[in-house]
């Protein structure tokens, strides 16, 4: 009989082994699981994943500017895209346009070839005309929705 009863035990063992194997590889995924929506929480406890919204693109008809004279007569012809969040701003920014393309006239005018000849010069420029678009929105939120201005073609002659 004591034969008989080790070989149970035996086999109680084997088939315990599979279920801890199971248990342990269960805990560790949980555990790695809360660790990863952790660190992806924002700061009002909601994943910021939730909370992106989609990205919206508005093209605006290309400029031809005559640029400030440093040697010889040059002009900015410019394509510009705004890049905002997919909200309200998009609705706003189309009935403001009017405004928006005077503000953005203006500011290309005002400008020298040797101001925006370079990255940073452009860079520069882009940031500018930004502002220029978020001036022309009362709404702060809104502003903030108004991520960047992308330039799609760029020549001075």
């Amino acid at each position: 009989m004591s034969t008989t009863t080790s070989m149970e035990n035996t086999k109680n063992k084997k088939n315990l082994l599979p279920i801890i194997l199971i248990a342990i590889i269960a805990i560790g995924s949980g555990a790695g699981g809360a660790w990863y929506v952790i660190q992806n929480l924002d700061t009002t406890g909601e994943t910021t994943q939730s909370h992106k919204k989609p990205v919206k693109f508005i093209d605006i008809e290309t400029f031809t500017v005559n640029l400030q004279p440093e040697e010889d007569s040059q002009y900015l012809q410019v394509g510009l895209t705004v890049k905002t969040q997919e909200t309200d701003v998009v609705n706003v920014i189309k009935k403001q346009m009017p405004e928006i393309r005077n503000r953005i006239l203006l500011l290309l005018s005002s400008k020298k070839p040797t101001e925006i000849l370079s990255i940073a010069g452009k860079q520069q420029l882009s940031a500018e005309i930004t502002d220029e678009i978020r001036q022309t929105i009362d709404s702060e939120i809104m502003q903030e929705e108004i991520l960047d201005v992308l330039f799609t073609s760029f020549v001075i002659q």
